[in-house]
């Protein structure tokens, strides 16, 4: 494999970091960090670019809070400087953790996401009988530090950038005994944790020699006509994770395609697609959340709308109208957009 070099001067060009602190704002214009940040802008990315440089840039100031959708997680974020040095890095880097992609891998890479992958997924729904669907336990909070420095180490070759990439691994630990863990809601992680199962997805395609095959971050699924070839390659890959990447995954989840394959917050059936019974229960509440912040005058209808427009792209996605007209019944009518 040919590692990847001449990066880490990109990063620090200035109008890479200007790039960079562009999208880090965005959307957080109001907030005060990005307010003093951006009140002396070249001299706070000139300040940065020195530090990145002398390998002295300061990371893991972060903000821990809890968010209960679809589940209850910790999100550690960074503050507003430390995100401007993520965007940097992964400005530059990005095509680097993408080339190492399969194709049906769909998390963190342009141009695919979440509805990329239940559209693969359907596919194999329609043409093969038996899906196998595995998830890792605590995923982020698992990831080993040594072994994800040494996957970076086979894709990366520039000391200084190595340098970086380990002082923001290290910045964070799940469990004060254990190098373990990366951080949820960091855009670092986010390409950590892809592009440390992407090791599991070349086991499959190159090992396994199975195509029918969908991965969305720690979400696995594996199709084949023949049940019992199935439950063997998903062993073999259970065994492949447990060794080379620490990791342990939940109970297996085999079932025939007909009765349906739940991902993504979906159930997909070979030839319709349902909302699965929390997605709904997730739709109701944030849909009378939004209408109410409209309505007490928090929210004008501009901003209303930006916030209903993926609310209801998540739900048409599915066969839901029937479910959709009765939840918006339940509205006032004059609450309705």
């Amino acid at each position: 494999m040919k590692r990847e070099g001449d990066l880490f001067h990109q990063i620090i060009d200035i109008d890479n970091l200007r790039l960079a602190f562009w999208k880090a704002r965005k959307g957080k214009d109001y907030k005060t960090d990005v307010i003093q940040f951006r009140a002396k802008l070249d001299e706070n990315l000139l300040l940065l670019k020195e530090e990145i440089e002398e390998g002295k840039v300061v990371v893991g100031d972060y903000h821990y809070f809890n968010v209960y959708e679809p589940k209850e997680r910790n999100i550690c974020a960074s503050s507003f400087r430390e995100r401007v040095l993520h965007h940097a890095i992964m400005n530059v880097c990005h095509a680097n953790f993408t080339k190492f992609q399969i194709s049906n891998s769909f998390a963190s890479q342009k141009g695919k996401g979440t509805y990329a992958a239940i559209e693969k997924a359907k596919t194999y729904q329609k043409k093969y009988d038996w899906y196998l669907k595995l998830d890792v336990r605590k995923y982020f909070d698992k990831v080993d530090h040594l072994i994800l420095k040494k996957i970076l180490r086979r894709r990366f070759k520039e000391h200084r950038l190595l340098h970086l990439f380990d002082l923001i691994i290290d910045s964070y630990r799940s469990c004060d005994l254990e190098q373990k863990g990366i951080p949820i809601g960091n855009l670092t992680s986010q390409y950590f944790a892809n592009h440390y199962l992407g090791m599991a997805d070349h086991f499959v395609t190159e090992q396994l020699k199975l195509g029918a095959y969908v991965r969305y971050m720690d979400d696995m699924v594996l199709w084949s006509n023949n049940k019992s070839e199935l439950l063997q390659l998903g062993r073999k890959l259970e065994q492949f994770i447990k060794i080379e990447l620490a990791l342990d995954l939940k109970p297996f989840c085999l079932n025939k395609s007909i009765h349906g394959l739940p991902f993504l917050g979906y159930n997909l059936f070979p030839n319709f697609t349902r909302l699965r019974s929390n997605s709904k229960k997730r739709f109701q509440l944030k849909l009378k959340k939004y209408v109410h912040l409209y309505k007490i005058n928090k929210w004008s209808q501009s901003i209303l709308q930006n916030h209903l427009l993926p609310l209801y792209a998540f739900v048409n996605y599915a066969d839901s109208d029937g479910f959709k007209q009765k939840v918006l019944s339940t509205l006032d009518s004059d609450s309705r957009v």
